[in-house]
């Protein structure tokens, strides 16, 4: 290196220091001052791990130990994404808490050796570290841990630039096909309504919003291998592209083509928010993450899945299903006097028969005849027709429990049922024709239907089974 470059870039040296210090200078950019250094990506990836938990950011950044705004300000600047690895950096990389263990052992006035002998790090390890990655805006040489990590950290950057970014082809086509205008058949532009300026809103609702093309990032995605299947370079999977829009700082798309989305979500949501969250009749005490664990275990008899299945006109089935032995209860859900004939009124009375007062009375009948060890709690999903679940679990013992939304796998075995029994009453059929007698009669058919989940018993069997054995263990039950 000449020596005019060499003065240049360690011009900020003091004079009379190691020349590998000065070398060590010479090949580092220069480095803003931070200020007060960040919080260490140690913490951030914490904060983001507890995000995935589903918990709010204020919570996680409490969690953390930063300020509420700050844990704000990660979230929405990373539009709700995670914007590092969770992975942890290997051993090869110095901690932040042993960069807080050499800056003790510096300040006590040890040794590089002594040092590297206490942490178990080799002495060449902790040299180099007190020489880059110390303090040196007081003019001289000393090292802090907080200073440290932050230093490291930003040497330690590989930004890699977006794809989006670098490819104004690409970024033009996917930019189109997010905001594109739309079109009449004949050619000619339909303007659509004329929408109030982005405010940087999440969804915004109850308002006109942009008329746009609006392809979702998927079918951009996968139409462009159609549109150019021999121009890789036009390749982008969807997550880049919502990356593009979610994150700050991308700069490959503007943050307002989230509007062309078609939900108009400016953050992404963590999906766990979205489960085991109380709302309307579902409260904190009845989510799924509540129930009793042994109801997930199927070798205890007791716990049962419901759901409805639906026909037209506002028909329905009630099926309850034994998680154990898969039996099945049929529910008749007559309408009620008056369907058809009277005008609705709000707030009043369902009459389809499957409101929340008749729903209850049906419930309980239908498992009236149970002794209680065999209806312990019931797993619905988070249909209105429970709503007023605490009256049904006082009158009967059985503690009701609700899925996640939009979440059939955690109710299986009624799902399966539920298929089966569209074979008996197909979707688009009216289900209120059907008398108790005629369920009570499917539901006996499926019940001596032998299963091979049950080793080719039957429901029935099974269910006889755990009646025994509750009579051998001296507990009446009630035919």
């Amino acid at each position: 290196m000449a020596t005019k470059d060499w003065s240049a870039k360690t011009g900020d040296a003091p004079e009379g220091v190691r020349r590998q210090w000065r070398a060590d200078r010479a090949l580092r950019p220069p480095m803003r001052s931070p200020g007060r250094p960040a919080p260490s990506k140690a913490v951030q990836r914490q904060f983001w791990r507890l995000i995935a938990t589903g918990i709010t950011s204020a919570e996680a950044a409490i969690a953390v130990g930063v300020s509420v705004p700050v844990g704000m300000r990660w979230f929405r600047h990373a539009g709700g994404m995670r914007p590092l690895s969770l992975v942890e950096p290997s051993g090869r990389y110095l901690s932040f808490e042993e960069r807080e263990e050499i800056a003790l052992l510096r300040a006590k006035g040890k040794g590089v050796r002594e040092i590297a002998r206490a942490m178990g790090r080799s002495p060449g390890t902790v040299s180099r570290e007190l020489r880059r990655n110390a303090a040196t805006r007081s003019g001289k040489s000393e090292y802090r841990a907080l200073v440290a990590q932050w230093k490291a950290q930003e040497s330690a950057k590989r930004p890699k630039v977006a794809k989006l970014a670098v490819n104004d082809a690409l970024r033009e086509y996917v930019r189109e096909r997010l905001a594109g205008r739309v079109r009449r058949p004949d050619g000619t532009l339909a303007d659509g309504p004329t929408p109030e300026p982005w405010k940087g809103l999440n969804k915004p609702l109850r308002a006109d919003r942009r008329w746009s093309l609006a392809w979702s990032p998927e079918q951009i995605s996968h139409r462009l291998k159609i549109e150019f299947p021999d121009d890789e370079s036009m390749r982008i999977s969807h997550e880049a592209i919502y990356q593009s829009l979610f994150i700050e700082g991308r700069g490959a798309l503007k943050r307002e083509l989230v509007a062309c989305l078609r939900t108009g979500r400016a953050l992404r949501r963590p999906r766990e928010r979205s489960r085991n969250k109380a709302q309307g009749h579902v409260t904190e005490d009845v989510v799924l993450s509540q129930r009793p664990a042994e109801a997930a275990d199927r070798a205890v008899p007791g716990h049962w899945e419901g759901d409805l299945i639906i026909g037209t006109g506002r028909s329905a089935i009630g099926t309850l299903v034994e998680r154990s032995s898969r039996a099945t209860i049929l529910v008749h859900l007559p309408r009620l006097d008056g369907w058809g004939e009277k005008p609705t009124v709000k707030n009043g009375p369902a009459l389809g028969g499957y409101g929340a007062v008749a729903m209850n009375a049906a419930l309980t009948a239908s498992l009236a005849d149970l002794p209680q060890q065999l209806r312990q709690t019931l797993t619905w999903d988070r249909g209105k027709e429970l709503a007023a679940h605490a009256a049904f679990t006082l009158d009967t013992g059985t503690k009701v429990f609700f899925a996640d939304p939009h979440s059939p796998w955690q109710r299986p075995t009624n799902e399966n049922t539920n298929g089966l029994l569209r074979q008996y009453f197909p979707k688009g059929t009216d289900l209120s024709r059907w008398s108790a007698a005629d369920l009570r009669a499917v539901a006996y058919t499926l019940n001596n239907r032998p299963r091979k989940t049950l080793g080719w018993k039957t429901p029935a069997e099974v269910f006889h089974e755990h009646l025994e054995s509750l009579d051998q263990a001296g507990v009446a039950s009630t035919d």
